[in-house]
């Protein structure tokens, strides 16, 4: 774990250089003209703080008060606009005094220049709030973190990572802010013009925090990479080597797990607690003499659902010798976490094996599993024997089924002979939802969870989407208004979008490639649509024209 802590502070360091950091770069400078000596050191431990906590801990304090994470950043943004106003209109400090309470009128005053000399608690309050807002551009071990968080696995190893991370950042940024200082108080111009010049850092920092508060920032870095789109490449590869790759592997592993005394892991229990389909509940215990295949998956994913065919002919094939399946429905998105939604997609997809649900990832991360799809394979005595994640090997995940039944003593004479598998697509899963979102490339701002009207780019590079008309964009899918569009430059053989309609009522979708129409499709139920099944893989430009509205769209997949 020190290991990767060190990658991370080394990480956290060279942030410094890179494009996310532009957008903060107002509010870093405008506390070198503070004064007081110990306003720096309260804007870096006030980020490493937040950056620290809100990193390891917004998802579950989302979950368990049900608090919007927008509305902790807008707050956020907020302290960044009211300090702005200090730096603008020297006589606010006062009223910033009072608020603040005792800390901050002891810490903070005003000089007779009219510049605002605040203290540590002042500038912690900046800190706070740039941590809270600040989104790093994150390499695989930060990556690895955030995955824990949202899974709820934090664990000491994490929090030591995500605080490497955030005093390596800030370490340059203290530079930054003492180095600021030191030329203001050396250079007699500048010290005499302190008041005048603290007033346009001011007006800067009110004008980062509107900037953020209706994404400019991000829409400004968009902009920069695709002038300079060199601009920070490779700052991550220090941390993409086969060492940090080993140690990413034990991160957040259940280290409650048995061996064998042959080295094999012993497969750990089903969680209970979740709701099973096509069967009673069951345990891997009373299984002990057959061969059992646990996978895991999510009925919207395109990755999954290729699998299930296969899953479910080796199922009727050797039921009735020894072998089990038993589907862990993990869900990527909160629809998914219906039982009813669940129930019809299994219905839709023919599954006849076992499922349970498990909604809250106990089975998951029991597993210390990170993928969809994701299998493992099972011997008679508990063990795992081996593990298959993504798509494809199907002949060779058949034959160990075979090998490990002739081991529990059953006979196996069936042929293994799966379909070909091939996969033509050269875009990768497009999330729709702004908290995975990539390849927007609408020029209007998106606005979280509040409509915006869109227009298409002239435009539109391939792997790339853009919205036209009413759109709001939640964190995990963009809901349209009636008549609104999206479009999609892709290159692949078939086209997949999850979509569910609102409170039920079904949604006309009109389906364009290359400015043809394709045909409508209705939108009546959650689940993963087909939008394009074409002869032969190629790149095409895609659009749909949402005819009634109200439908929730969430991620694009491709074949």
């Amino acid at each position: 774990m020190l290991l990767l802590a060190g990658f991370a502070f080394i990480a956290g360091i060279v942030t410094i250089l890179s494009p996310c950091i532009l957008p903060l770069l107002p509010i870093i400078l405008s506390s070198t003209t503070a004064g007081s000596k110990r306003h720096p050191l309260g804007v870096v431990v006030g980020f490493i703080a937040s950056f620290t906590f809100f990193t390891l801990f917004l998802t579950t304090i989302v979950n368990l008060t049900g608090l919007s994470a927008n509305y902790l950043r807008i707050l956020a943004v907020i302290v960044i606009f009211c300090f702005g106003l200090v730096f603008v209109v020297p006589k606010l400090h006062m009223i910033f005094e009072i608020v603040a309470g005792k800390f901050a009128s002891r810490s903070s005053r005003i000089k007779k220049s009219g510049a605002v000399q605040s203290g540590f608690e002042g500038g912690l309050f900046i800190g706070l709030s740039l941590g809270l807002v600040w989104t790093p551009c994150v390499g695989p071990i930060l990556a690895s973190v955030i995955a824990l968080a949202l899974t709820g696995s934090v664990n000491g190893g994490a929090v030591l990572i995500t605080l490497a991370y955030a005093v390596g950042t800030a370490i340059p940024m203290l530079i930054i802010l003492y180095g600021g200082r030191q030329v203001f108080q050396k250079v007699p111009w500048l010290l005499r013009n302190l008041g005048s010049i603290q007033k346009v850092f001011g007006v800067l920092m009110i004008l980062t925090a509107i900037g953020i508060f209706f994404n400019w920032d991000r829409q400004f870095q968009t902009y920069i990479l695709q002038k300079f789109p060199n601009y920070g490449a490779g700052l991550t590869a220090i941390e993409d080597n086969t060492k940090v790759r080993t140690k990413l592997d034990d991160i957040g592993m259940n280290t409650d797990v048995e061996i064998s005394t042959d080295g094999y892991m012993v497969a750990p229990e089903i969680i209970p607690g979740g709701e099973w389909l096509n069967s009673e509940a069951l345990s891997l215990e009373d299984l002990r003499g057959k061969v059992v295949l646990i996978d895991f998956w999510t009925y919207s994913c395109i990755n999954c659902i290729r699998t299930l065919p296969y899953i479910e002919n080796w199922y009727e094939k050797y039921m009735d010798e020894g072998f089990v399946v038993i589907g862990v429905h993990t869900p990527e998105f909160e629809f998914e976490k219906d039982v009813r939604n669940l129930a019809k997609a299994i219905d839709d997809f023919g599954l006849t094996y076992p499922i349970v649900q498990d909604n809250d990832y106990s089975t998951w991360r029991a597993y210390n599993n990170r993928f969809w799809p994701a299998k493992y394979f099972i011997d008679a005595e508990g063990r795992i024997r081996d593990t298959h994640f993504g798509e494809g090997g199907y002949n060779e995940s058949e034959r160990l089924i075979q090998d490990l039944l002739k081991e529990a003593g059953h006979a196996v004479s069936a042929t293994v002979d799966n379909p070909d598998y091939s996969i033509d697509s050269a875009t990768p899963e497009t999330y729709l939802g702004y908290l995975r979102s990539r390849g927007f490339s609408s020029p209007e701002k998106v606005l979280k969870d509040g409509e915006q009207i869109y227009s298409f780019p002239e435009n539109l590079n391939l792997n790339s989407f853009a919205f036209e008309g009413a759109w709001t964009v939640f964190g995990e899918y963009s809901q349209m208004g009636e008549g609104a569009a999206l479009r999609l430059r892709f290159k692949a053989k078939n086209v997949f979008l999850v979509m569910n309609p609102v409170e039920g009522s079904a949604g006309r979708v009109e389906i364009f490639m290359d400015g043809e129409s394709q045909g409508i499709i209705s939108v009546d139920s959650d689940r993963l649509y087909e939008i394009l099944s074409l002869d032969e893989p190629g790149a095409h430009l895609l659009e749909l024209k949402f005819l009634d509205g109200g439908v929730e769209t969430y991620a694009f997949t491709f074949g």
